[in-house]
């Protein structure tokens, strides 16, 4: 609940510091003593738009604080720590400055915040309802939460909401998958093609280094040939260059004997030589054979090195690169041929998907309806003794096409209503006047208080042009009300101040200092006694008679 106000410089007030508790808290004064100035200050502080016009006349800035006490379960403490401002889960202190030049700062437990932070949080701890609220419950876009906190199906929402995340996972990758498959189609005839042409040639690693080496040898060899063949003929002729030296070697090894090994260094260099011309002889063999090629040779090497380079050109990538094309081209046919599969067990996977979906919001679609006419009924009940006998309410569901549906469910909500018999149903705002739709607010409010509401309901001039049985029903309600939240209201009616808890009243009075005037407004906690006299004053206008003050103990003791 809200448990201070602290109003420095805000039009009025120069300085306000007010302890509110539980129950039903009213604000009375004359109309024009200032009572709005206090709700725009709460406003302000709330995260409502900052408005220069708010400072004080010859003060630079102004400041609103408000600090809540509240459950340690209260989701704004949640809010809070993801944001990384620290709490003491005993309350929560909001503040905002706004100065004449029109900037504004705004504070959480002393933590510089941005506004749109702060009007998060204040929309979660006070809820403002007046003749022309233009949010929360006139507001269609917020009927279906309202409806959904009244029918208790937050599990139901957090089913639909999870089934409908896979639907539309499942959705996606289907979707992804057809893009993906159409592209490959429409690219399939060129890459069938592409494929045969490189299987037809076949590359391979390293082929084309392989194939120039083969064709460059080729090509000199036919000029050393015939001289290549002429050297291994001389080299071979009488048994060969190492014949002849192994045979001379034989001889000096005989003439050698009794010379003392004067000999031995020739024979040993000789024996070597004829072994490596042997060695020699046979590489030349070699090579000749090896370089013994025919023209088709040739002709083949030169071919596959034109068609492999000729295709390179056509893909414009290298000849290195070609076998990696093919596989790449190949796995491109067979994603295809695979995707078609994939297809088909996505699309199996996101019929199952949206039959839970489906599932789960149509439980939840039923319990909605059968809460909006329990919801529907409840509301009508209130309405007679607020002197709406005539008026209808319905809570209507509205089916969504299914390109609509979302994680919020297959419909949407909104708060009906007609005033007169026989008058069509129609959005609250549009047929209802200020004081009908204050009145059907609270009535709204009694049924929504009792599964869950902002821990302080604020009421500006909710029994605004009634009186009398009509006003005791309001003000009873509001007594009601104030049993499942902090209620404050600003009211003009007797009977409804009677019921409060605590008696609250306003009134603006001039000061003059040295020829200067100053008007201030100030907010003063009434006793008992002053509580009877204010009462009084409201029955009986300027003059208040023992009669008032009679009518006045009346009143509170019906209370």
């Amino acid at each position: 609940m809200l448990n201070t106000l602290v109003i420095n410089d805000i039009v009025l007030i120069e300085k306000l510091d007010l302890a509110l508790t539980s129950g039903l808290l009213v604000m009375t004064g004359e109309t024009g003593a200032g009572k709005s100035i206090v709700l725009d200050a709460l406003g302000l502080v709330l995260g409502n738009r900052a408005d220069t016009g708010l400072v004080r006349q010859g003060r630079e800035q102004g400041s609103v604080t408000a600090s809540f006490e509240l459950d340690a379960s209260h989701p704004a403490f949640q809010i809070l720590h993801e944001q990384g401002i620290a709490t003491d889960l005993d309350g929560i202190i909001l503040r905002r400055i706004i100065g004449r030049d029109g900037k504004s700062r705004a504070f959480i437990n002393d933590n510089p915040v941005s506004v749109s932070l702060l009007r998060t949080l204040g929309d979660m701890l006070v809820e403002v309802h007046g003749q022309h609220d233009d949010r929360g419950l006139l507001n269609p876009s917020g009927h279906r939460a309202l409806l959904d906190s009244f029918a208790l199906v937050s599990a139901d929402k957090k089913a639909v909401a999870l089934a409908y995340g896979k639907w539309q996972d499942a959705t996606n990758k289907l979707e992804a998958e057809k893009r993906t498959l159409e592209s490959l189609r429409a690219e399939q005839e060129y890459d069938q093609h592409s494929y045969d042409e490189l299987m037809e040639i076949n590359p391979q690693e390293d082929e084309e280094e392989e194939l120039d080496s083969q064709r460059r040898l080729m090509m000199r060899g036919e000029k050393v040939m015939d001289d290549l063949k002429s050297i291994v003929q001389t080299l071979e002729a009488k048994g060969g260059v190492d014949s002849l030296v192994r045979g001379s070697v034989s001889k000096l090894i005989k003439l050698n004997d009794g010379l003392e090994g004067h000999l031995d260094e020739a024979i040993e260099a000789l024996a070597k030589g004829a072994e490596e011309t042997a060695i020699g002889l046979d590489a030349l063999r070699v090579a000749h054979r090896d370089m013994n090629f025919d023209g088709e040779t040739l002709e083949y090497a030169e071919e596959r090195l034109f068609a492999l380079r000729a295709l390179a050109r056509k893909h414009r990538i290298d000849v290195s690169a070609l076998p990696k094309l093919k596989d790449d081209i190949e796995n491109k046919l067979n994603q295809l041929s695979r995707g078609e599969d994939e297809l088909l067990r996505l699309k199996e996977e996101q019929t199952l998907s949206r039959s839970i979906f489906v599932k789960a919001v149509g439980a939840l679609s039923e319990k909605r309806k059968k809460s909006a006419g329990k919801l529907s009924a409840a509301v009508m009940a209130e309405l007679p003794p607020l002197k709406l006998e005539n008026a209808i309410f319905e809570v209507s569901i509205i089916p969504l096409d299914e390109e609509n549906w979302s994680a919020e469910g297959a419909e949407r909500v909104e708060f009906l209503m007609a005033t007169n018999k026989g008058s069509e149903l129609a959005p609250m705002m549009k047929v209802a006047s200020g004081g009908e739709l204050s009145r059907v607010i609270l009535a709204l409010k009694v049924e929504l208080a009792k599964t869950g509401s902002a821990p302080t309901l604020i009421f500006d001039e909710v029994d605004r042009g009634i009186g009398g049985a009509t006003a005791d029903a309001v003000g009873e309600r509001l007594k009601s009300l104030s049993a499942q939240s902090q209620v404050l209201v600003v009211t003009h009616s007797p009977q409804v101040a009677a019921r409060g808890s605590k008696h609250m009243r306003i009134t603006k009075f001039d000061v003059t200092d040295g020829g200067s005037t100053q008007t201030f407004t100030k907010v003063v906690p009434l006793s008992d006694d002053e509580r009877r006299e204010e009462i009084a004053r409201m029955l009986a206008g300027a003059s208040v008679t023992d009669e008032a003050r009679a009518a006045a103990d009346r009143l509170m003791k019906a209370s």
